[in-house]
């Protein structure tokens, strides 16, 4: 691998499409993208001047629709070539992209369709999105374009699958917008207070400098592969994992999808992953259940190559001295190491960890095995990354150490406050919402409680907010999701749970009245609480209430499993305050078992 940059710097830049049109002129025959075909079985790549070609293609059939700069359009897909087209075409003539997740529910798409008063959507197909093909929402757009030519299962004048609708473009587009740096580029919905999402507005410079800015701590280079499956609606992965290789010349592949993830890092050889904590917290799990079917030697002999790996590590950060048992690293790392490298596909160079925090064990076991992981720490309103550790400096227990032009502060309470470039214009017709986090002083609040030490790095240390944050990144505000859950007249008390799990639970208490209620419903004989809390039938009847209380919230928010508890929660027992508010830590501690046996295999 060649190690020398070719960072295209933000005054030249200007802008998104400003940014892309200067990688043509650079790079138009190195390879920018590759992508696999499902009806050839092959990978195929473009270069950028290919890509370039595409991207004019549907700049045309946009000038067709007549739109003017600043009106919102939308995007519903998995991560593919066609997404990152979409995008930047809409850039190009001044328009304002809205992602929306890909799987994302109907009433969810259609609230973000409305609030953002979107013109115009891209999806990958109807039967994908039936529910949302019957939502009235869509009717009311300029245009609905699919990927893929499946036929509307519903009247739709507005669509169009999106081989016709490029056929439209006759005439060429206008020339590059002349597009202010600091205009409004996107929309990017996360999770709110009151359940629906919040409309976060990043500028064109917001999401370069902060592509630049990370550059600065993670060195990329041309000869980088990026393997993108992280959601590009998922701000982590655009600007890192979309806009930072453009800035830095490295080219993109983009993954099948997540079960054929591990197939894809054996095949296309990434150097570079940008990932939240699921994906390592898989391959740990993936090599702890192995190493349960080894020999006493094998066990102690993987554990032996962790503790040598380990101290290597912290030896080459320059926080150990060199010790004789360092001499075995090479023999432990080929042994042992390599094989765990090799199922990533063997040339990784850099692992970006961000979304929320990676356990710590995992961290050191995964680094001491040769991973090369950095943790980063981001909200969607910075662009998304604050800090992120560094591959001469990581520091695995923290978040890294600040972006450059980042400034922090910390208020009485512990908060951690931001000051950046990347700090966002503000929340979409949400003014109330946007004062609540940007305080006059422009002092953007995290809501995380952190400290910073003497090395400049950042260390979390829990949530001004009880804030939720699955193990994909996803916050969660779980107060809001138990008022409403509460409105259940069968429930008494919810507990929403999962932080830093793969999926939501909840612990609930139920009336009285309840059983016999469920009982009836399941068709059971008995209903006494102790034989019923157990019974499939009665979860599955109880999350189809929960659910059914749940239906304005993100779909990311469901709640896959139940503990159903058989004690009130009161101020006798510690598990309520005198105002009858849950707590939350003490209630955790008393289920810990119960709530473990819940995410086992997961």
């Amino acid at each position: 691998m060649t190690f020398q940059s070719d960072i295209i710097p933000l005054e030249i830049a200007r802008h998104i499409p400003g940014l892309f049109a200067e990688r043509v002129r650079r790079s138009p025959n190195a390879i920018a993208c590759r992508q696999f075909n499902q009806i050839s079985q092959q990978w195929y790549q473009l270069t950028w001047q290919e890509m370039d070609n595409a991207v004019e293609r549907w700049r045309a059939a946009f000038a067709e629709e007549k739109l003017k700069p600043g009106d919102r359009v939308a995007i519903m897909l998995r991560n593919c070539m066609e997404w990152v087209f979409f995008d930047l075409a809409a850039l190009s003539l001044g328009l304002v992209t809205v992602p929306l997740y890909p799987n994302d529910r109907a009433d969810s798409a259609a609230y973000i369709l409305k609030n953002s008063n979107a013109k115009l959507l891209l999806i990958d197909n109807f039967s994908e999105h039936q529910d949302l093909a019957e939502h009235e929402i869509l009717s009311s757009l300029n245009r609905v374009i699919t990927l893929l030519e499946t036929g509307a299962p519903i009247s739709l004048d507005n669509y169009l699958p999106v081989d016709k609708w490029l056929s439209s473009g006759q005439s060429s587009a206008s020339p590059l917008a002349d597009i202010d740096p600091d205009e409004l580029a996107t929309i990017v919905y996360t999770s709110g207070t009151t359940g629906h999402p919040k409309g976060v507005m990043l500028s064109h410079h917001n999401i370069l400098w902060n592509a630049w800015s990370g550059v600065q701590s993670i060195p990329i280079y041309p000869d980088d592969n990026f393997l993108s499956f992280l959601p590009l609606s998922h701000t982590l992965e655009r600007s890192i994992g979309y806009y930072l290789p453009i800035m830095a010349g490295a080219s993109i592949t983009y993954a099948r999808s997540i079960p054929q993830l591990a197939e894809d890092l054996l095949e296309q050889k990434p150097t570079v992953l940008i990932s939240v904590p699921r994906i390592y917290e898989r391959i740990y799990n993936r090599v702890q259940d192995q190493l349960k079917a080894k020999s006493p030697f094998a066990r102690k002999l993987f554990n032996r190559a962790i503790e040598i790996g380990w101290n290597n590590f912290e030896y080459r950060q320059n926080r150990q001295k060199w010790q004789p048992s360092l001499l075995l690293h090479p023999i432990l790392n080929h042994l042992i190491g390599k094989k765990i490298q090799d199922r990533v596909g063997g040339k990784l160079r850099v692992a970006i960890c961000g979304g929320a925090p990676l356990s710590e064990n995992i961290a050191k076991t995964l680094i001491a095995l040769g991973l090369p992981i950095l943790q980063g720490y981001g909200l969607t309103e910075t662009s998304p990354v604050i800090g992120v550790n560094k591959i001469e400096k990581n520091l695995p227990r923290s978040i890294g150490q600040l972006l450059q032009d980042v400034t922090v502060k910390f208020n009485d309470n512990g908060e951690l406050l931001v000051k950046s470039p990347g700090v966002m214009l503000g929340y979409w017709d949400n003014p109330e919402a946007t004062a609540d986090t940007i305080d006059s002083d422009g002092w953007l609040h995290t809501g995380d409680l952190a400290m910073q030490d003497e090395q400049g790095f950042i260390h979390i240390t829990g949530r001004l907010k009880d804030i939720i944050v699955l193990a994909n990144g996803e916050k969660v505000p779980p107060a809001d999701m138990e008022m409403a859950i509460a409105c259940d007249p069968l429930i008494e008390h919810v507990l929403v749970i999962g932080e830093g799990r793969p999926f939501l639970s909840a612990l609930v208490v139920l009336t009285d009245d309840a059983w016999s209620e469920l009982a009836g419903e399941a068709k059971l004989s008995s209903s006494d609480p102790e034989k019923l809390k157990s019974e499939p039938d009665i979860e599955q009847l109880l999350l189809d209430r929960i659910q059914a209380q749940l239906h304005d919230f993100p779909s990311y928010t469901q709640i896959t499993r139940i503990v159903i508890t058989l004690q009130t929660w009161t101020v006798e027992n510690g598990l309520s305050t005198p105002t009858l508010k849950a707590k939350r830590q003490q209630i955790l501690s008393k289920y810990t078992h119960q709530i473990n046996i819940l995410y086992e295999g997961h």
